[in-house]
């Protein structure tokens, strides 16, 4: 009797809250550490980046609007989910990236509990980043933080799990959409977030997660114009100008993080407010005072 083949999964993206196959029709095989064949993945194309966006516009107004309560929440939800899926996002990451079950258990934990921080910070950032300003006269005058809109976030290869978490938790906590590029090398975190957002009260297009070359779509990233900021780590010289460059098309903020290897786990470092502050446009108010 022949030994039964395992049938492996395809990964797909996931744009507007489903899972659409690429529309390219292109998958990838992904390899273990040992070089077998362990799944298969979607590579993403330049019209399956516009489709998220479009989702991610259509999403942000909503979500721009929910009570940073409920945004909170759903953070939270998310972090949940990731908990109960802990051991398997723990088995995927140490099947292609080095360092095993127990380095990769530590990445999943950090990650639970990122996001856990920033649905902390979603209704608290605002008493931080804003203020009411002295003024002459009989008003008020407060400066209040807004979403700045459809945030690309692009994930490096290292703590590719905790990295992407980290880099799409911000904005989202501040009533921002997001469009995010996994990791390239180390691909399927990406694709079980998707799973995880599905199951997490994630309205549809709020979070939308691409997979495949980030060669082929970071420069169309960049120089979209309906993208209102970029949230990027682990980037080259290269593509940092790439993405800098891109910036000029629309005046897009553009964020690349110099976080490297264990400093992804310093939660002073990364779970501040000033991480969210660059996905935020102020807008200051003038309300009369009443004269006693």
């Amino acid at each position: 009797m022949s030994e039964r083949l395992p049938i492996l999964k395809t990964w797909k993206l996931y744009i507007g809250g489903a899972f659409p196959r690429t529309e390219s029709g292109r998958t990838v095989i992904v390899h273990d550490r040992k070089g077998a064949p362990f799944a298969h993945l979607c590579k993403a194309s330049r019209k399956d980046l516009r489709n998220a966006v479009t989702a991610a516009r259509k999403a942000s107004e909503g979500w721009a609007q929910r009570t940073a309560y409920n945004r909170g929440q759903i953070l939270y939800r998310m972090a949940e989910m990731l908990e109960g899926k802990a051991e398997e996002a723990a088995c995927l990451l140490a099947a292609t990236v080095p360092g095993g079950l127990r380095r990769a258990r530590k990445e999943v934990a950090t990650s639970c509990d990122r996001l856990v921080s920033y649905a902390g910070w979603a209704d608290k950032y605002i008493q931080v980043l804003g203020n009411a300003n002295p003024v002459a006269g009989p008003f008020y005058n407060f400066t209040i933080p807004e979403p700045t809109g459809v945030v690309g976030v692009v994930a490096p290869d290292e703590e590719s799990l905790l990295a992407l978490v980290t880099l799409i938790a911000a904005p989202l906590s501040a009533g921002n959409t997001v469009v995010a590029l996994g990791s390239s090398a180390h691909p399927l975190l990406t694709s079980l977030i998707g799973e995880i957002c599905a199951t997490s009260d994630v309205p549809a297009g709020v979070i939308n997660l691409l997979t495949g070359n980030r060669g082929e779509l970071l420069e169309v990233l960049a120089n979209y114009r309906d993208v209102n900021a970029i949230h990027a780590a682990g980037c080259s010289l290269k593509e940092q100008t790439v993405l800098e460059l891109g910036a000029a098309i629309n005046l897009k903020r553009v964020h690349v993080r110099e976080t490297v290897g264990k400093t992804w786990y310093d939660d002073a470092h990364c779970t501040s407010p000033y991480w969210i502050e660059g996905f935020v446009e102020m807008k200051t108010i003038w309300h009369p005072a009443s004269i006693g």
